[in-house]
């Protein structure tokens, strides 16, 4: 039986030398691929009590809207600024060579919600960071994030220590 690690095609020297890419277009483009890492991610939600799903651009959205729709749970978007229509809040967050700004509807959580986040990576923490802070600045509480692949290396459970976190698949490096 294949694993999600099976349809995860790694490209080395990419985006630049010495970096090997966790491609995950690959598992999209595979029905069966992308069927279990759906089932692989909504595993990881076993017992866990939340109301809402918080999907971050854009990949965040391709696996959590699927989940979302098999609990009956409401999805939430963490899109990049400018891009949603109704009044926003945001959060600007530190990038390795600048910065970049997420934002939500304003009235897109509840205050007491209990809020997993959806993302296809956690590499050093820095978007779903800023999305754990506006949710909690609209009165949600993060009880878990969740994520198809983790590069362990980038160290992005130090950053989010004190959240819970689970991933499908581990790489050690970077």
């Amino acid at each position: 039986m294949k694993k999600v690690e099976d349809y995860i095609k790694a490209i080395p020297d990419f985006p630049e030398k010495g970096i090997i890419f966790r491609d995950v277009t690959s598992v999209l483009q595979d029905a069966e691929g992308f069927q279990l890492a759906i089932d692989e991610l909504q595993k990881l939600l076993d017992g866990v009590k939340f109301d809402v799903l918080a999907g971050t651009e854009s990949r965040g959205f391709l696996f959590g809207a699927p989940i979302a729709y098999n609990l009956k749970k409401p999805f939430v978007l963490v899109r990049k600024k400018g891009k949603l229509p109704r009044e926003t809040v945001s959060k600007e967050y530190e990038l390795e060579y600048g910065t970049a700004e997420i934002e939500m509807h304003k009235d897109s959580i509840q205050p007491g919600q209990k809020v997993v986040l959806v993302d296809d990576l956690i590499a050093t923490g820095g978007t779903i960071e800023a999305a754990a802070k506006l949710i909690e600045e609209l009165g949600g509480e993060v009880v878990k994030m969740i994520f198809l692949i983790e590069l362990a290396g980038l160290e992005g459970r130090k950053r989010l220590e004190g959240y819970d976190i689970g991933s499908v698949v581990v790489y050690e490096g970077k």
